[in-house]
């Protein structure tokens, strides 16, 4: 049973501690009132949290400056965890093929608790992105295209248990938490088959990029989303969609069809 407090609610310290190591590992590197920012947690209690992760050894400051970092012992907290080498390998031909095609860069993103994480991009594949996305960035799941296609698409008692811990989160977009718990926003984004979202907020560079996703499943599991990224001021969010559309579904469904054609015991 998870450790919870009286009243059965989870322990703010160790979420708000979460929040903020995970805003210093999308950030790569970043001052304390940029953490305070992308965590949503208040600036004193950023502050402790920095410093109780200096001393556990999972986040350093650097050197001559007051800017803090992921630490090598962050890796750690991956240990025993299995992998997606079988999902990243089936898509990656197909990430690449679609990179080539529209030059736009793409994504295969997943859920991990109430964030979408890229376990494969092709932004070093090209001069149309402002930064290049390794695996493992995070994104809040309320404030990014994969995040808003996963909750659409996901099962109705895996949304409503994700919408549930999101009510207690701190830092979130509580209209588009409103319309998912309503039914609009899922209602729309499964009959479009597709979500926007304009100048995300959370990236490396805050409002430059917007996405557009569409959803990946394995058999009838929703493994992810198919991601792609295009600067704001390139186009509107319906110019995106009418370009960008059938090539996703496209791609999406070339993916889905080589993890179907791969024994799921050669995922590692």
């Amino acid at each position: 049973m998870l450790d919870q407090d009286s009243n059965g609610v989870p322990i703010r310290a160790v979420s708000r501690a979460i929040a903020v190591l995970q805003a210093i590992n999308r950030a790569g590197s970043a001052n304390m009132t940029t953490i305070a920012q992308l965590s949503g947690v208040p600036y004193p209690t950023a502050c402790r949290l920095v410093e109780t992760l200096i001393h556990e050894g999972m986040v350093e400051r650097e050197t001559g400056r007051k800017y803090y970092r992921p630490a090598a012992l962050v890796q750690t907290l991956s240990h025993g965890f299995q992998g997606y080498s079988r999902w990243v390998s089936g898509a990656r031909p197909h990430l690449e093929a679609l990179t080539r095609e529209i030059l736009w860069p793409v994504s295969f993103v997943t859920r991990v608790g109430h964030a979408m994480v890229v376990r494969d991009s092709t932004h070093s594949l090209t001069s149309l992105t402002f930064n290049h996305y390794h695996p493992g960035f995070s994104l809040p799941i309320l404030t990014c295209a994969s995040g808003l296609v996963y909750l659409s698409f996901a099962p109705p008692e895996e949304r409503q248990i994700l919408i549930d811990g999101l009510k207690l989160a701190e830092g979130i977009d509580r209209e588009a938490l409103v319309m998912f718990e309503n039914d609009y926003l899922p209602q729309k984004i499964r009959s479009d088959g597709f979500a926007i979202h304009v100048r995300n907020p959370h990236t490396l560079n805050p409002g430059k990029t917007s996405s557009i996703s569409v959803p990946l499943f394995d058999g009838e599991l929703l493994a992810g989303t198919l991601t792609l990224v295009f600067f704001s001021t390139a186009m509107r969010p319906g110019d995106a969609a009418r370009q960008f559309f059938a090539s996703l579904s496209r791609t999406a469904r070339a993916i889905e069809d080589s993890w179907g054609r791969t024994p799921v015991a050669a995922n590692g």
